[in-house]
């Protein structure tokens, strides 16, 4: 089959017509919320849970799980115990709001539990153990935290308040947190799904490989741009792995390429999707209700550094294509032109309408990622050729449809567990105590402080997903941060990079597991390019501290413009000295030392 052959859509048409009707419930509940105004947080964000549930316990493959064997048995009553839960909130919001976050009697201490328990089991199903086990911890301090001896023990306070405020109040559960995967983060989802469920992926590569393909490492700069094209609406590293690597690392390989070298392009081009606007993961929307700013000022900060860093992994492409003497593409396997026009307006389109809406209305980033998947979706009906055709929509539409459900249930599992443990900070003031912890380490110094609150996150990353990790660092760590100086949009953006280290850092590296698995490669060899591709990601952050104007164009293009480029001529000088540090030790000492310089000092704006 050729690259550009048009994607298969038999799969989502002959789904199973209960995961259709449980997917369009999902999509549809999201949508119209997005239209629908106002409505009590303890209905909606219930809902939110009860429709997400399905997915997580009862539909993980094809079909609903069977009751047959104990473990269909156990499926079955774990999503029956959570939704039965969710609709008993739903149905008594007025009652819970007068009872002030406390719980009144047996039945609703038994029914908290068994939200928290299911909350706790459907994290661990969705992304292992390490999150739901962080939840555990934190929880076991709110009730027991008051034996600890010293500065880090608290009050106490009864169980009945505790539970209630985590369960029947939105102090944890149905927190803030919740409100941006049920408001924000599911609509994009919804968006990126219809997106790739059409021609839009395939208008992705056929877009970065007529612009990068015949270059020097040719296929290597194609997944450095179809990563940032396709991880600008997908938000997800594991996702951007899994459908441009499906055609870089073939052809990489296939044009000679050191397999373990084309899997740690693969791995690092795909982390920085979740950086790279305008989605930038789930992270950049909760990012936007902890700081209370616009979306659209979140995008024009992070813009520049995000493209600094496919900078980086382009100097280091190109770095260690000369060594290699890796060639480009042959023209046999580049898309035509028109292969390109032709498939170019399933992404542009709905991109324009996102970003004219958030840029020229003054709309809410859900209202204009709505209408965007509005104009997604009707861009089904047709394909590359210009022909109408409703049996292969309604076919992509159903793909889209229960990708979409699939995503918006994984994202909510993991955000409604990390709201669990923000819950638990606020109550018991740790994150004060974090905090103060901090600051006394640091000395008062900003920079120590920085370095600690980095390792910190490359730890707490290396077990829990990015958007949990940013969330539980950002909230220890980020006042001490700013009570050393630091604006809160600097903290929030420099702890949301780290939170992204382990995806190529080892041991843990995600990202670069899956693609060595799809390109046969040791996943250690793969870490080792992976890192030395990726310096960016360790880099930046820094920079953004120490250039403040790179993540302010508002206040000045000419100074952004300038820190940028300086940066950047920095990572290029950085990114040699790592190549050939073995081979001209010396000349890599200098180029270490001027990258360092270029990218730390800021001489005229600061």
């Amino acid at each position: 089959m050729s690259l550009w052959t048009s994607p298969r859509v038999d799969d989502g048409w002959r789904a199973h017509p209960v995961a259709l009707l449980l997917a369009a419930a999902s999509v549809g509940f999201h949508l119209w919320l997005t239209f629908a105004g106002l409505m009590p947080n303890l209905i909606s964000r219930p809902i939110h849970l009860l429709l997400v549930l399905p997915w997580i316990f009862v539909m993980a493959g094809d079909r609903p799980a069977s009751w047959r064997g104990w473990r269909g048995a156990v499926d079955w009553l774990l999503f029956l115990a959570g939704a039965g839960g969710c609709l008993w909130v739903v149905l008594n919001q007025d009652m819970l709001g007068d009872q002030y976050g406390s719980l009144q009697g047996l039945d609703q201490r038994i029914i908290a539990i068994l939200l928290i328990l299911v909350v706790l089991e459907a994290a661990r199903r969705m992304v292992k153990l390490a999150l739901p086990a962080i939840a555990v911890v934190a929880l076991a301090y709110g009730l027991l935290g008051q034996y600890l001896p010293g500065r880090f023990g608290h009050a106490g306070m009864p169980v009945d308040s505790f539970l209630g405020t985590l369960v029947v109040a939105e102090g944890g559960l149905w927190g803030p947190l919740t409100g941006i995967s049920m408001n924000v983060v599911a609509v994009f989802v919804i968006l990126g799904a219809v997106i790739g469920a059409g021609e839009g992926g395939t208008g992705f590569m056929a877009l970065a490989a007529k612009l990068a393909g015949r270059l020097r490492a040719g296929a290597a700069k194609v997944s450095i741009l179809a990563s940032a094209l396709f991880g600008s609406i997908s938000g997800s590293a594991s996702a951007n792995v899994a459908s441009t690597g499906a055609v870089t690392l073939p052809a990489m390989k296939r044009l000679g390429y050191p397999p373990a070298l084309a899997a740690a392009v693969e791995a690092v081009a795909s982390s920085g999707g979740q950086i790279m606007p305008p989605l930038m993961g789930a992270g950049a929307f909760v990012m936007v209700e902890l700081l209370g700013v616009s979306y659209v000022t979140i995008m024009m900060a992070a813009v520049l550094p995000a493209i600094l860093f496919f900078v980086a992994a382009w100097f280091g492409v190109e770095l260690f294509a000369r060594r290699g003497n890796l060639r480009g593409m042959a023209a046999e396997e580049l898309p035509s032109m028109r292969l390109v026009l032709a498939t170019l307006p399933f992404f542009a389109i709905p991109f324009a309408v996102l970003l004219a809406i958030l840029f020229a209305s003054g709309k809410t980033p859900q209202y204009a990622a709505a209408i965007a998947a509005f104009a997604a979706t009707a861009l089904l009906v047709t394909d590359r050729t210009g022909s109408l055709a409703i049996r292969p929509a309604l076919a992509r539409l159903s793909a889209a449809t229960i990708d979409a459900a699939r995503q918006i249930a994984t994202i909510a599992a993991i955000i409604i567990c990390a709201g669990l443990v923000i819950g638990v900070l606020n109550m018991t003031g740790l994150g004060v105590k974090v905090t103060s912890a901090i600051l006394a380490l640091s000395g008062g110094e900003l920079w120590i402080a920085l370095l600690l609150t980095a390792l910190a996150c490359l730890i707490l990353g290396m077990e829990v997903p990015t958007t949990a990790a940013y969330v539980i660092c950002v909230s220890v760590a980020g006042p001490a941060l700013q009570e050393l100086g630091l604006p809160a949009l600097t903290v929030h953006l420099f702890v949301f990079w780290y939170a992204l280290l382990s995806t190529i850092t080892p041991p843990v590296c995600g990202t670069v597991f899956i693609a060595a698995g799809m390109a046969d490669a040791p996943w250690l060899r793969v870490a080792g390019y992976a890192m030395r591709l990726g310096l960016g990601l360790y880099l930046v952050p820094l920079a953004m501290v120490a250039n403040p104007a790179l993540i302010r164009p508002e206040d000045g293009v000419f100074p952004a413009l300038f820190a940028f480029a300086k940066i950047a001529v920095g990572l290029a000088s950085t990114s040699w000295a790592t190549v050939h540090f073995r081979d001209r030790p010396l000349l890599a000492l200098l180029a270490l030392a001027g990258g360092a310089v270029l990218v730390f000092y800021a001489p005229f704006f600061g």
